[in-house]
């Protein structure tokens, strides 16, 4: 196994999945933010006040701009690190635990019951959840950088990837140029 493929098992819940073959991209769904609507209503049913803020993130959260059919949503509570105060009422809601990453903003990350979902979980005073938005806006406002962005998602997605998380590791040279302009 890779260096990177022994990161990745050593914050995955159980064995982190291999995917070793290309990335399916899909241009944009008008339908993506009412899938995040639902699923924000049941996050915030299954819990409550512990829901700090909720908002449609990545690629699906960005008309016009290709992505993965997958909704990334992001979760902050007032303390990601205390999983007993959240986790147990998301695998009630039918989300699943699959990946916890202490060394990183005590980021986790549940899977959902019935849409494909990656719902990122932070603390509140967290500074990540501001980075993601900041992109997420700026990618919504400037096209030059969204077609950009899509135009290197189409090339390295037709790349064979062992783990989808290489994929996207190998887009942080370009999502670092467009947060230098987003953070102006």
């Amino acid at each position: 196994m890779s260096e990177r493929g022994d990161q990745l098992r050593e914050i995955y819940i159980g064995e982190p999945p291999e995917l070793n073959s290309t990335i399916n991209l899909v241009d944009y769904d008008p339908a993506w933010p009412a899938s995040y609507d639902r699923e924000a209503a049941r996050i915030r049913a299954a819990l409550g006040d512990q829901v700090v803020r909720l908002e449609h993130v990545g690629s699906t959260s960005v008309p016009g701009l290709c992505a993965k059919p997958i909704l990334d949503i992001l979760l902050t509570v007032p303390d990601s690190a205390a999983e007993q105060d959240y986790v147990p009422a998301l695998q009630a809601a039918g989300y699943r635990l699959t990946i916890r990453e202490p060394d990183w903003y005590e980021h986790r990350l549940c899977k959902g019951p019935d849409t494909d979902v990656n719902l990122h979980i932070f603390s509140a005073d967290s500074p990540e959840p501001a980075r993601m938005l900041a992109f997420r806006d700026h990618l919504r406002a400037n096209s030059a950088d969204r077609e950009r962005y899509a135009a290197t998602k189409r090339e390295l997605a037709a790349r064979t990837w062992q783990y989808t998380q290489l994929y996207a590791d190998a887009k942080d040279e370009v999502v670092a140029d467009i947060m230098s302009r987003a953070a102006n």
